[in-house]
This record gives structure tokens, C-alpha cells and sequence, in this order.
């Protein structure tokens, strides 16, 4: 490791090779407050010495752990003791962007906030949206294929991406930056990076789609009986509002329950006695869609499928209450010690597999606190499972078991857009064929023979 961090600190100058105390004053994760274990963190300043980086890692068998905002949620990037973090974050710059192409390529270092308000600052609009929209980062984000807010409307970070610049293990970069909604030129090889959790290539610039910019949204935090009525309400309200429905958070009731009485910086917008709630959100092009809004929103009420509601009107109440739904801090500290899970499934399963797995958690654990809210409308729940004051390594694999089994059943994913990581490869075959994962295998050692990068994330090394 030595006569390989003398190379590195010959390459991009001691500044950009952090070693000792350096690292272990950066945190592991947002969610893991534990020192950085890395042996060293590089800092590259362009894909040229990302490249040169990989090849001296290669040289000297060190294996290389890709680091981005840090916000992921599985474990996914922990480079250990006898390797290498290779951070990003010095590449943060937005390159170009083609406002009549409604285009932009940027660096994977760059942060999804600074993207946001550069695109805005253009008068168009980049739909990916996540609580952590101040620290993760693009390539972060494209490697994990990330979610969040929007995807209703927009879809996944996969949508929107035209095109990667990737490292690869061999040193070689592989680049396709074409800003083209269309190319049917054969193999899509961007789509094999993105989801990878850094295990197949090092992403160093994106080309993105923009969209344009919204003149206002119509936000409202509503009440709802039952879960049939959540259904309906959804299926009414995407058919109401033509497709401009961008977003739609549900909250089970223990979830704003403890947001209010945890997050002091809140006050509850409705009564806490209802057992379902729904962050709702449309995205106007012109003032009459704010009437649409309301009136789909009235109709709701007159059929008691909404049976309360507050309609923010203005952009601070707006932020109020995205401000409750986005409160992870909230949970990550008030729960303490807790499981987090970020699963999906088939929206008519979503009923009967929180109510079993609610009481299966608490036949063991009668305290325990269950807290579900998410992207309801693409399927997406997050849950936050906190059993007392301690967490043993036998409860969390129960736990564990309790969550991921029955997925299988009804056909959900152990991962909506956090991706595996170390957290959740054990549970890959809930979600995936015998079949599937083997491809995946061919895959890694096809674009990593050797193992370089993110070792042991998705798949360990001793698997055939």
C-alpha cells in the first residue's frame, strides 16, 4: 500500500491523498456516523487521472471503492483498510448544456441541489428529486440508478440519462456523451453502469435531460379512511390532472406521529388521528391547472375518499410540508438503533404485507415501532424498524428474514432505489432468478476479472 501512495501523491500531489486521521474524520456514511475505514481517499481532478489512478490500483492489486455523496443506504460504498476510496468529489462542475436541446452534461461529482438550481437558473427543470438533493451526488446516483420524488412523472435517474463517460478496470475510458433522445445503435452499453453500484466501471461525466421548467406546483397534504381509498385516489387523480401528478408520498399514521413529536422544527398540518396521509403534487404550465388541482381535490372530498386536507398557498408552506416527508434525520436519531429497509412492491399487496409484517415484528418484539411512508405511487415504501434500545446481530438477521421473504411471494424487489451493497446481497434471491444472478456474475468478471472494483458489494469474490 505504500509504494502505491507514494505513486498516487507523485500523480495528483499530496493534497489529493488523504491517509490516517484525514480519513477517520470523515464519516463512513450520512446514516453511519463511524470513522472512514479506508486505508487512503484519492481525489482525482478529471477522468485522465481517474484513469491513471485505476491503473496503478491495478498494478499493485489494490482494489478501488468509488465514493459519491455518501448518502446511499445499504452499505454499498465502505472502502475497508486495504483499500482505496476514490472520491469524486473534485469533479462538481456542470460542463455545458444546450438549452434548445434541453440537455446538459456534467461531472459526477457534481451535486444533485447544484445541478437543480443551474437548470433553473436556465428556466428548465431536472425531475430527480431526493431528501439528500444537498450532498448526493450524479454519479452517485446513476451508479445506484436513485429514485426519489418525482418518479411518478419523470421515472428513475436511468430516464434521464443520455449518456456516461465510464473508467474502466483496465485504465481504458469508454465515452458516449451524445446528447440524443434517440440512438438505436446497437448494444445500450450505459445501461450495464447504471445500477452498478461501482462494480463494473468508475462514472466520470453524464450527459442529462432537462425538462421545462414549471411555473408553479399545487402541493396539498390530505387525509384518507383506508388504503382502497389511497388507491382510488391515486388512480383518480392521475386521470384528473393529465398526467401532471409529479408526486404522491404516502405516511402511515405511526410515521407523523413521530415526525411531530421527534422534529420540533414541525407542526402538525392535520389531525394525528386519521390512519393514512398523502403528500400530493402536481406541476403547473399555466394558472388554470391550479384550478384542475383544486377541483379534482373537492370532488375527492365530496366522495369522503379524501376526508381532510390542507392545500399550501405559497412556497413556504409548499416546503413545510415536503420539509415533514423528507425528515430522515428525524427517524435516523429518533430511532436509534434501527433497521431502515427501502423495498417495492405491487401497490394491492401493500396493505396485507405492512399489517403482517407489523405483527410479526411486534409478536417478538411487543414495542417495537414500525414506521412505513413512501413513493406510493410507483410502489416504493421505506420502513424504519426499531425494536429497543438494543440491536443484536441475531435480531437484525430476524428482522431481516420478517422483511425480504415476502417479497418473493408478490413479486416486490428487496431494493427500490438504494441498490444492494453489503446490506442486501444475501436477499438478492428474493428478487431475482438463479438465472438472472449468473448473468450478473458473467458480467462483473467480464468488466472486472480481477476484482478492482467495489469487491464484495452485489456479490462476493468466493462466488462461483
Amino acid at each position: 500500500m505504500q509504494a502505491l501512495l507514494t505513486q498516487l501523491i507523485e500523480l495528483l500531489g499530496p493534497d489529493q491523498i488523504l491517509t490516517g486521521a484525514e480519513v477517520s474524520a470523515r464519516p463512513t456514511s450520512w446514516f453511519d456516523k463511524t470513522p472512514m475505514p479506508a486505508g487512503a481517499i484519492v481525489r482525482p481532478g478529471s477522468t485522465e487521472e481517474v484513469a491513471a489512478v485505476v491503473k496503478l490500483c491495478h498494478t499493485a492489486g489494490i482494489s478501488i471503492v468509488p465514493l459519491g455523496g455518501m448518502t446511499g443506504f445499504v452499505e454499498g460504498a465502505v472502502p475497508v483498510s486495504e483499500q482505496i476510496g476514490l472520491s469524486l468529489e473534485r469533479l462538481n462542475r456542470v460542463e455545458a448544456i444546450n438549452v434548445d436541446n434541453r440537455t446538459v452534461t456534467v461531472q459526477a461529482g457534481l451535486p444533485l441541489q447544484a445541478l437543480q438550481e443551474f437548470a433553473q437558473a436556465n428556466d428548465l427543470h431536472y425531475p430527480v428529486d431526493l431528501g439528500a438533493r444537498g450532498s448526493c451526488t450524479l454519479g452517485g446516483m446513476a451508479a445506484t440508478n436513485a429514485g426519489g420524488n418525482e418518479v411518478l412523472r419523470y421515472g428513475m435517474s436511468r430516464e434521464q440519462i443520455l449518456g456516461l463517460e465510464v473508467v474502466l478496470a483496465t485504465g481504458e475510458i469508454v465515452s458516449n456523451l451524445r446528447p440524443l433522445l434517440k440512438n438505436n445503435t446497437g448494444y445500450d452499453l450505459k445501461q450495464l453502469f447504471i445500477g452498478s453500484e461501482g462494480t463494473l466501471g468508475i462514472i466520470t461525466r453524464l450527459s442529462l435531460r432537462l425538462r421545462a421548467r414549471h411555473s408553479s406546483y399545487s402541493t396539498a397534504l390530505v387525509a384518507v379512511p383506508d388504503f382502497k381509498s389511497l388507491t382510488v385516489l391515486l388512480r383518480t387523480l392521475d386521470a384528473k390532472l393529465g398526467g401532471r401528478l409529479s408526486a404522491f408520498e404516502v405516511m402511515w399514521q405511526e410515521h407523523l406521529r413521530f415526525v411531530i413529536a421527534q422534529g420540533h422544527n414541525h407542526q402538525a398540518p392535520l389531525s394525528l388521528d386519521y390512519p393514512y396521509y398523502v403528500l400530493i403534487q402536481a406541476a403547473n404550465y399555466h394558472d388554470l391547472e391550479k384550478d384542475i388541482f383544486l377541483s379534482a381535490l373537492e370532488n375527492m372530498l365530496d366522495q369522503e375518499i379524501i376526508i381532510d386536507a390542507v392545500i399550501a398557498s405559497s412556497i413556504a408552506q409548499q416546503q413545510a410540508l415536503w420539509a415533514i416527508r423528507d425528515d430522515i434525520e428525524c427517524l435516523t436519531t429518533g430511532l436509534a438503533p434501527y433497521i431502515g429497509y427501502d423495498v417495492s412492491l405491487p401497490i394491492d399487496a401493500m396493505e396485507a404485507y405492512v399489517d403482517n409484517l407489523t405483527q410479526a415484528i411486534r409478536a417478538q418484539w411487543s414495542e417495537a415501532k414500525v414506521i412505513v411512508f413512501g413513493h406510493l405511487g410507483d410502489g416504493n415504501l421505506h420502513l424504519f424498524i426499531h425494536i429497543g434500545p438494543d440491536l443484536s446481530d441475531s435480531e437484525r438477521s430476524a428482522i431481516n428474514h420478517l422483511v425480504y421473504q415476502p417479497l418473493a411471494s408478490c413479486q416486490g424487489s428487496v431494493s427500490a432505489e438504494h441498490g444492494i451493497g453489503f446490506q442486501k446481497k444475501a436477499y438478492l434471491q428474493y428478487s431475482r432468478t438463479p438465472l438472472e444472478i449468473d448473468l450478473m456474475r458473467q458480467l462483473k468478471k467480464t468488466f472486472d476479472p480481477d476484482n478492482l472494483f467495489n469487491p464484495g458489494a452485489i456479490f462476493d469474490a468466493s462466488e462461483p
